[in-house]
């Protein structure tokens, strides 16, 4: 008797049906088994209001994993970096496949880069994180841009450029990639810039943890690097109490000797939506071997950042 397709759990937007696509294509090959998508509307994907409103990206996540729990799906994909910090009682983050790019991309009109935006252009972005740092990257550089919120997806966003309403859009590089519209881009954004946030470029496959043989073949697909990178990420953004629609950019990055990583550096980032305050840091430390030394890179950051005045920039709380 053949085994039953596993059930994959995804929104439905394009990126999430390509990133949970890319996905049931390794597991198929890692297992053997059929893997189906099942489609899930999540409030987020429903709402029109702004994300910081309805309880940040996390809701995004909440429909999926209620369908986990329910065993109305097998496993699911999300994009990591809107899987809320604190783990889920009941579900194990099986694997964080390799990490696709973690930067910030423009797509401008008539193919202009950052630095040749006109005067007081009409930049757009739903992240008040990318907010933050484009308008202080602007203001050090004697630019003036004007950011507005917009939502919506990929086409919906894209087109605010194609129809003259905004000068520009800025977009995560790794969604681009995956649904194939790379090419649009103008201007990718230096992560000396602009950090991305936490745990951008990844995604998490999370399945139920009862389902230890599931999990131990979805666990094939975990990058270890990665993980530790986004695991410090996380535990940064985690340890300064923000939600992952805070103002708050980082990024761990290893440091090579020759061939071999031989330290982790960790740049965090907090400011306010103008861009008129921000708080920069960074710290290196060997690379992590266990999950609890990922984790006390990011608290030992956050630590730093809080003592340098980073909570008061991050307007409400999110706890």
């Amino acid at each position: 008797m053949t085994e039953r397709a596993l059930r994959l759990g995804t929104r439905r937007s394009k990126l999430a049906m390509a990133q949970s696509g890319h996905v049931a294509e390794a597991v198929r090959r890692l297992t053997g088994r059929d893997v189906e998508l099942v489609e899930i509307t999540t409030y987020g994907d429903v709402s029109r209001e702004h994300l910081a409103q309805i309880g940040g990206t996390g809701v995004f996540v909440a429909a999926l994993r209620d369908a986990l729990l329910r065993g109305e799906v097998d496993f699911a994909v999300h994009s990591l970096k809107d899987l809320p910090t604190t783990p889920h009682e009941g579900l194990t983050l099986a694997a964080i496949p390799e990490r696709e790019d973690p930067r910030d991309a423009l797509v401008a009109r008539d193919g202009l880069t950052f630095h040749e935006l006109p005067d007081g252009a009409r930049v757009g972005t739903g992240s008040p994180r990318r907010m933050a740092q484009l308008n202080a990257y602007a203001r050090s550089h004697g630019l003036r841009i004007e950011t507005v919120p917009i939502r919506g997806n990929v086409d919906t966003r894209i087109g605010y450029v194609r129809n003259g309403e905004l000068d520009a859009v800025v977009l995560a590089a790794a969604g681009l990639h995956r649904i194939g519209r790379i090419d649009e881009v103008t201007d990718f954004l230096s992560v000396d810039f602009v950090l991305p946030a936490p745990g951008q470029g990844a995604l998490a496959i999370e399945c139920s943890a009862a389902d230890a043989d599931l999990a131990a073949a979805l666990g094939q697909l975990d990058d270890p690097h990665t993980r530790a990178a986004v695991t410090a990420e996380r535990s940064l953004l985690a340890a300064l109490e923000a939600g992952c629609s805070a103002p708050v950019g980082a990024l761990a990055d290893l440091l090579a000797d020759g061939q071999v990583a031989t330290e982790m550096r960790l740049r965090g980032v907090v400011g306010t939506t103008d861009g008129s305050a921000l708080v920069q840091l960074s710290t290196t430390g060997p690379v992590p071997t266990s999950h609890g030394d990922a984790i006390a890179l990011g608290r030992e950051l956050a630590s730093e950042m809080l003592a340098k005045g980073a909570a008061g920039l991050m307007g409400e709380r999110a706890l």
